[in-house]
């Protein structure tokens, strides 16, 4: 059987040749047409049958044997190195929120499992009702659920789960379930836990930093005690270990004031995406000298925020979804703690 004449490359569609490459290849294994060590065409021959940039066979290579699909041998070419892949199955998603920070993790996970799933996303806005709703409404639906676990209470300050939100996770099959971002000590078995750990991380973060944050005289941590969508107290319980252990005066406030009070050799810690723009706006208005005078760390990283040299304290949104989408195509277990930094810019 001729390889290529199993490959279909659409000329006509909108999803990239690369990942047509990829989808077609995984296909094609799924269905038994492609076995293990079979040898697949070069990249030069690749590229030429269908008259493609040697970059986009590359490309779509590369992405094949980081998913440890295909393997290369020196002097013999390329081959397939394992046929155990998920056919088609079905996800849902459920995230707290619609933040950029969220939607990273998704897009890199939607990119990091391909063409073998198909994913349902689902906001369900920090509400234990429409969460419940939604895991009642699509149980046995799905071959796997992955689950951001960020809950608010009356008040709107933030809880991990209720007792009805652990009982409805724990009806999951242990085999089904990812859990992401926020860890649930209280679900016990063989399942899939990709976390942060928001005491510890902020705490090594700051530790990272600790040079330059000494040089200035007092730390405010900007934490909005009630929101529509809560942060974990435990940013706060590692964000005080660390000014505690390091003898580091702060204080805690619960926005950034239109007529806040600056002063020069304050180093502000903020969170949410408002407080940050309201900061810069008053330091620039106040005419103080960012990085020098008063400095800005800010938690969770975008784009944007290296752009403008804000230095972050950050998770590794991108590590987040790869691991999640390579955990279900290995179809494996395990608990994985997502890496978190500190990242040095000029706000600092």
């Amino acid at each position: 059987m001729n390889i290529l004449n199993l490959i279909k490359i659409d000329e006509k569609s909108r999803i990239p040749k690369y990942r047509q490459i990829v989808d077609s290849i995984v296909y094609n294994i799924s269905e038994g047409n492609l076995k293990m060590d079979d040898k697949i065409p070069s990249i030069n021959v690749f590229s030429e049958e269908y008259l493609l940039s040697r970059d986009t066979v590359e490309k779509a290579y590369n992405i094949l044997k980081e998913r440890k699909i295909i393997l290369s041998i020196r002097g013999k070419g390329f081959y397939i190195a394992r046929t155990k892949l998920i056919s088609k199955v079905n996800i849902l998603f459920l995230i707290n929120k619609l933040s950029s920070y969220k939607m990273r993790i998704y897009n890199h996970f939607i990119d990091g499992i391909g063409g073998t799933a198909h994913t349902d996303l689902h906001i369900y806005h920090c509400e234990e009702e429409l969460f419940l709703n939604l895991l009642e409404k699509n149980r046995g639906g799905y071959n796997y659920y992955v689950i951001m676990p960020h809950f608010k209470t009356e008040k709107l300050s933030h809880i991990s789960f209720t007792s009805k939100v652990l009982n409805a996770i724990n009806k999951i099959p242990k085999d089904k379930l990812i859990l992401l971002d926020n860890p649930i000590s209280e679900i016990k078995g063989a399942f899939v836990e990709i976390y942060q750990d928001f005491e510890d991380d902020i705490y090594n973060a700051l530790k990272q930093g600790l040079e330059k944050i000494k040089k200035y005289e007092k730390l405010i941590m900007v934490y909005p005690e009630s929101s529509v969508y809560p942060y974990p107290k435990r940013i706060l319980h590692g964000f005080r270990k660390f000014c505690v252990e390091f003898s580091l005066e702060f204080e805690i406030v619960d926005e950034i004031y239109d007529d806040m009070i600056l002063k020069k050799g304050d180093l502000f810690i903020t969170i949410s995406e408002s407080d940050l723009v309201n900061l810069m706006n008053q330091i620039r208005d106040k005419e103080f000298t960012l990085g020098e005078e008063i400095g800005v760390i800010s938690y969770n990283d975008t784009p944007l925020k290296e752009l403008l040299g804000i230095t972050c304290i950050s998770t590794d949104f991108k590590a987040m979804g790869e691991t999640t989408a390579q955990m279900i195509l290995n179809k494996e277990k395990g608990i994985v703690k997502n890496p978190f930094s500190y990242i040095d810019r000029n706000s600092l």
